[in-house]
C-alpha cells in the first residue's frame, strides 16, 4: 500500500497494513471499513469542496487548524496549518495567527454550565473565549466570531445557545454557515482522538527496540 493509498487517519497515525511495527493499528482501523471511508469522505468534503458555498475555502481550513491546535495533537495540527498555509495568500497570511491565537486559548478538558438536573454535577468554570483585540482586525469580522464559536464548540459545548447563534448571525453567518461550522469542529474533535490513538495503539504494537 502506497502513501497515497492511505487515508487522511492513516496518514497522520503512521499506521501501514505492510508495516511489521503498526500492522495491528492498521488491521483494527481497517476491522471498520464504513468508519474509515466516512472519516476520508468527510474531509474532503469539508477541507476540500469542489463548491464551498456559505463557508469560503480559507474559513473552512482556518478554524480547522484554530481547533487542531486547541486539541494538542502534534500531527495534526502541522497537517491542518499547513494546509491553511497553502490555501492561497490570506492562509498563509492567517496560518501563523491562527497558531498564536489558538495556543493563548487552549484549554485542559471541557468545561461549561449544564441545564439544571443531574448533568450540573458536571459543570466546570472556564473563561468565555475572544480573540484577542490586536488580532481581531487581521481575521476580520466574520472569521473572529467563528474561531470564538469553534473554541466554543470544541471545549464547552453545553454553553453553546442562542447568544452564540444570534453572535454569528451578526458577524454574518446564514443557518448553513454555522451548521459547516459545526460539523468541521465535531469532524476534528473525532479525527484528532482517532490519530492520537491509533498512535498508542501503534507504539504499543512495536516491538522492543534492539
Amino acid at each position: 500500500m502506497t502513501h497515497h493509498d492511505l487515508t487522511l487517519i492513516e496518514r497522520l497515525s503512521g499506521i501501514m497494513a505492510d508495516s511489521a511495527a503498526t500492522n495491528a493499528a492498521a488491521r483494527a482501523f481497517r476491522a471498520r471499513p464504513e468508519a474509515r471511508v466516512g472519516a476520508e469522505q468527510s474531509y474532503r468534503l469539508l477541507l476540500h469542496p469542489q463548491t464551498p458555498r456559505a463557508v469560503s475555502l480559507v474559513e473552512r481550513r482556518a478554524v480547522a487548524a484554530f481547533v487542531a491546535v486547541l486539541h494538542g495533537e502534534e500531527r495534526s495540527r502541522a497537517h491542518f496549518l499547513d494546509l491553511l498555509r497553502q490555501t492561497g495568500a490570506d492562509g498563509a497570511r492567517l496560518a501563523p495567527l491562527v497558531a498564536v491565537e489558538a495556543e493563548g486559548a487552549s484549554q485542559i478538558g471541557r468545561y461549561g454550565r449544564f441545564p439544571a438536573g443531574p448533568v450540573t454535577l458536571g459543570d466546570l468554570d472556564g473563561p468565555a473565549y475572544r480573540v484577542d483585540p490586536a488580532l481581531r482586525p487581521a481575521f476580520g469580522g466574520r472569521l473572529a466570531a467563528a474561531l470564538e464559536q469553534a473554541h466554543l464548540l470544541a471545549l464547552h459545548p453545553a454553553d453553546d445557545g442562542p447568544q452564540a447563534q444570534a453572535a454569528l448571525r451578526r458577524a454574518g453567518w446564514n443557518a448553513a454557515g454555522i451548521a459547516t461550522l459545526a460539523q468541521l469542529v465535531a469532524f476534528l474533535g473525532v479525527q484528532v482522538r482517532l490519530v492520537a490513538a491509533l498512535r498508542g495503539h501503534a507504539a504499543a504494537s512495536a516491538p522492543p527496540a534492539g
